[in-house]
């Protein structure tokens, strides 16, 4: 009963994170890997689990979706879709102890990119005086690669995606954001799928529901918290936790 209300709580930390900005990974991965699952299996059942906080995102800013650049949403989204299951496909195939290597190093990609995406972002930017001008091609080809690492892994692939449009488009993180959320949920639902069918996520079900259990429970909860913090602070609270979980990690391995 404890390990269930472990994950219970770290799902509700994990749906909170990814309802104000993204991170949920980096508190969903750890907490099923302390109960006992592998770290394939941990991440495969965090995605399952985490899935119904983004399709819930996704359908909130269904109306507030607008293209990314010259690249229209069905294009976009079904590329995200096809690169999230194959992602997931590799994540499954690859030798385990291939991932269990490149987890550490994985979280510390994925904090850095918290730490200064945005800031080498701005800086490509006014460097250049414009936005690089991506073609509709060259938008499709960098989503389908962020959707990869999205179903390989998916820490942090929401600023990675907004790290791409604005340095590419010049798309503001704000304008941006309801396009994010449901490109993650696109990469998960693709995902979940293979990893349902083809992984052993679900030898563990009770852990999964009460992880999905929470997730749902922070998801909500955190996007009315997340209106009285300021961005500075939920910024510094996500990096906080990424930077925590990627140096447990590389002691651990």
């Amino acid at each position: 009963m404890s390990e269930i209300l472990f994950v219970l709580l770290a799902g509700v930390a994990a749906g909170a994170l990814n309802s104000v900005g993204g991170g949920g990974t980096f508190v969903a991965l750890p907490a099923l890997v302390a109960v006992g699952l592998s770290p394939v299996t941990a991440n495969a059942s965090a995605t399952i689990a985490l899935v119904p906080g983004a399709l819930a995102g996704g359908w909130v800013y269904r109306r507030e979706l607008a293209p990314v650049g010259t690249a229209s949403m069905p294009a976009l989204t079904a590329v995200s879709a096809v690169g999230g299951a194959i992602g997931a496909g590799l994540l499954l195939t690859l030798p385990a102890a291939s991932f269990d290597a490149a987890v550490p190093w994985l979280l510390a990609f994925a904090t850095l990119v918290l730490a200064f995406g945005r800031r080498l972002s701005r800086t490509l930017t006014t460097a250049l005086g414009r936005p690089v001008g991506m073609s509709s091609r060259a938008i499709l080809i960098g989503q389908f690669l962020l959707a990869l690492y999205g179903g390989y892994f998916g820490g942090a692939v929401g600023i990675l995606m907004l790290a791409l449009w604005s340095i590419g488009l010049g798309i503001d993180t704000a304008a941006g954001n309801p396009v994010r959320v449901t490109q993650i949920a696109a990469m998960y639902l693709s995902a979940t799928v293979l990893f349902l069918v083809a992984s052993d996520a679900l030898s563990a079900p009770l852990v999964i529901a009460g992880m999905l259990t929470g997730a749902l429970i922070g998801g909500v909860t955190g996007a009315h918290f997340a209106r009285r913090l300021s961005a500075r602070l939920l910024r510094g609270i996500i990096l906080t936790t990424a930077a925590t979980m990627t140096v447990l990690y590389f002691l651990r391995s």
